[in-house]
């Protein structure tokens, strides 16, 4: 089944996957309707969004093959700026803390900072990541990844409408959803 107009389709067995994909769905959506399908539902929205879309099409679904052991070795106290980050290490209380007491209360674990744990080896040490942190801190905007679209979309909308409404927001938000994919401008 496919809609030639742009009223947005019913959640159903008709839909191909292609024109699934043309729709904005909440991840509540797509978990309901992926439990009716007796889809798994775990994972994030995109991934879960592919597998319905396979189902749909009567295609196979290969799932992508897990990151890392969730039984890796973690820090735990006292930490030193020489202390060697193991892979796998997660941005724990622990770790936080240790970076609280380097840079102050404000520290967070941004994108920059997660990436790096993320890519550690085992070799790179806690002065490491510091210095990472202190690096990237100051670089500016810094792009938001694809499976946060309504974030794309709040930072585009406000930049190009500085003295907008939140209300005027949510209603731009509202319309922008209900559009298909193809059919609306990119952010």
């Amino acid at each position: 089944m496919t809609t030639s107009d742009s009223q947005r389709p019913q959640l159903s067995r008709d839909l191909t996957g292609s024109e699934f994909l043309r729709w904005y769905w909440l991840k509540d959506e797509l978990i309901e309707f992926g439990r009716a399908l007796g889809v798994r539902t775990t994972g994030g929205k995109e991934l879960l969004a592919q597998r319905l879309a396979a189902t749909l099409d009567g295609l196979p679904f290969t799932e992508p093959a897990l990151q890392g052991s969730a039984n890796s070795k973690q820090l735990s106290g006292p930490l030193t700026s020489s202390t060697v980050i193991p892979k796998g290490q997660r941005c724990s209380q622990v770790v936080r803390g240790w970076f609280t007491e380097q840079v102050g209360e404000w520290f967070g674990f941004n994108g920059e900072m997660r990436a790096f744990f993320a890519n550690t080896d085992g070799t790179q040490t806690l002065q490491d990541a510091l210095d990472h942190y202190q690096a990237t801190r100051d670089q500016g905007q810094k792009v938001i990844g694809s499976q946060f679209e309504y974030n794309r979309f709040t930072r585009a909308w406000y930049e190009a409408r500085p003295d907008g409404s939140r209300k005027e927001l949510l209603e731009a938000w509202q319309n922008y959803r209900s559009l298909p994919v193809d059919e609306r401008g990119r952010i």
